[in-house]
């Protein structure tokens, strides 16, 4: 995410760039492209500009390359969505298809390093790319100065100022917060939360029923957890979904176990122990009828 900054507060420092040089081997000379953000909107535009003679420098704030689908979005989630579907089949169905298993047992530490594998693999594949490529890596958090310079601001609180012709943003997206509910990605958990959760929980209730939220939801559900979405609107996957296909959607997870209140609204969510938080809602059809 980027954020603004005073540019008089830099100016000195552009001053120090001819004696600066990026860790990354660029000894402060000018750049074709600075692309902020390594996400797939990101990474794919870096490698197609340094493919096509453009001397790119790429600028990642976490630890990995990849953005929010690779680490904590599509591929994580895809990885749970696989496994937890084989484990509720052979739970499920194996006896009715004349398939016997004994001693069938959930390892949730293992599936998780199983997804951690997954995400590990791609995020590494994207550096080998930039390698190949000869993109310029530069981890840090990456601020606009001026229509030319993109300072780094490091782990360590140091600073790199890079000069270029042209600034690709693709900073990605961020988990929007909600009004009165403090996120502490333990017992109150966003979609990056969810997606590494150390034990099942007994009732797990999604605030949302759109697509990220009932396909984490359907992971639990299907791992043994008491699933219940809570959505404003009339039908679940969202704004803009087929009415069909929400129907049938809703149909699918239902069978599966999760439980929906729709055209509900949650006014709140407060801890009432250790590992229990207690939900508001309001149910906006009785409201509508005042």
């Amino acid at each position: 995410m980027l954020r603004a900054v005073n540019i008089n507060k830099f100016s000195h420092q552009i001053g120090l760039l001819s004696r600066r040089a990026l860790s990354s081997g660029v000894a402060g000379e000018e750049v074709d492209l600075v692309v902020i953000g390594s996400g797939p909107g990101g990474y794919v535009a870096a490698i197609k500009a340094a493919q096509l003679g453009l001397k790119t420098v790429c600028v990642e704030k976490e630890k990995t390359f990849g953005g929010t689908c690779l680490n904590v979005g599509c591929i994580p989630s895809k990885a749970l969505l696989h496994n937890s579907h084989l484990f509720h089949t052979a739970k499920h169905e194996f006896t009715a298809r004349g398939i016997d298993v004994t001693g069938l047992a959930l390892n949730l530490p293992n599936l998780m390093k199983q997804k951690n594998t997954a995400v590990s693999t791609l995020t590494n594949g994207i550096t080998y790319l930039f390698k190949q490529n000869k993109v310029t890596q530069v981890k840090g958090h990456g601020t606009i100065t001026d229509p030319n310079h993109v300072t780094v601001t490091k782990s360590d609180k140091t600073q790199e100022i890079i000069r270029t012709k042209n600034i690709l943003i693709a900073t990605g997206s961020e988990v929007t917060p909600f009004p009165g509910i403090n996120i502490d990605e333990k017992l109150v958990v966003s979609s990056t939360g969810a997606l590494s959760l150390s034990k099942v929980p007994r009732n797990l209730i999604l605030i949302g029923a759109g697509v990220i939220g009932v396909e984490l939801g359907s992971v639990w559900c299907r791992l043994g957890a008491n699933v219940t979405a809570v959505e404003f609107a009339g039908h679940v996957g969202g704004m803009g979904i087929d009415n069909e296909i929400s129907t049938m959607f809703q149909r699918v997870l239902t069978k599966q176990g999760m439980k929906f209140k729709l055209n509900c609204k949650v006014t709140n969510a407060e801890k009432i122990g250790p590992e229990a938080v207690r939900v508001t809602m309001q149910d906006m059809k009785k409201v509508g009828k005042r």
